[in-house]
């Protein structure tokens, strides 16, 4: 029986890749992550929604993030969310005052997630929306999307990207007015009704 000599590049396989996490409850999530909002501010919205397998089953260990700009279209420049106190290194959260724009939630055991931040105002050409960055089990690579929250058509309707989306796929990237300021938007990674991802180069 001959050996391989696997010092040579050539003869080495290649090693089989891993699927991610469920790693995230661990370090990832902390505490007040969800709540973007200054306290009180009359601009809050809360935004809601479930993440989905391909099979519509929730997954309750995936970790999403969201950022935005203020109600005014600035994005802060505020830091801040994750402040630790200096002396002892501890957490301390948010000030509960300045608008860091960015949040990161953990689902739960239902795959359900929620954050309150300020409803985004519009930058440019775009319609209002907040930035969102999903991390799941079974995820080589984390996946990028958008909510847009409805109520102006035709600054939706002139979105450039959502321009370019599909009409009959442009409702997964439109979160669901619910009433009272809250908005429902479920992440399907894959399958019928597959949330619109990003690819950024």
């Amino acid at each position: 029986m001959t050996k391989t000599d696997t010092s040579v590049p050539e003869n080495v396989l290649p090693t089989p890749s891993h699927t991610v996490g469920p790693f995230y409850g661990y370090a990832l999530p902390f505490r007040g992550g969800e709540d973007i909002a200054p306290l009180g501010h009359p601009d809050t919205v809360t935004v809601h929604g479930h993440v989905l397998d391909g099979e519509g089953r929730p997954l309750p260990d995936a970790l999403i993030e969201v950022w935005g700009p203020d109600s005014e279209g600035r994005v802060p420049a505020a830091d801040g969310s994750m402040r630790r106190d200096p002396a002892t290194g501890t957490y301390l959260g948010r000030n509960g005052v300045e608008f860091t724009g960015w949040g990161r939630v953990q689902t739960d055991a239902d795959g359900h997630w929620y954050v309150r931040t300020l409803r985004p105002g519009a930058r440019g050409r775009n319609a209002p929306y907040l930035s969102v960055c999903v991390f799941a089990r079974g995820l080589l690579v984390h996946l990028f999307t958008r909510i847009y929250l409805p109520g102006d058509d035709a600054a939706l309707a002139a979105d450039p990207l959502l321009a370019r989306v599909p009409g009959d796929r442009r409702d997964t990237l439109v979160a669901q007015d619910e009433g009272h300021g809250t908005y429902r938007f479920d992440i399907r990674l894959q399958g019928e009704g597959e949330t619109v991802f990003l690819e950024y180069k």
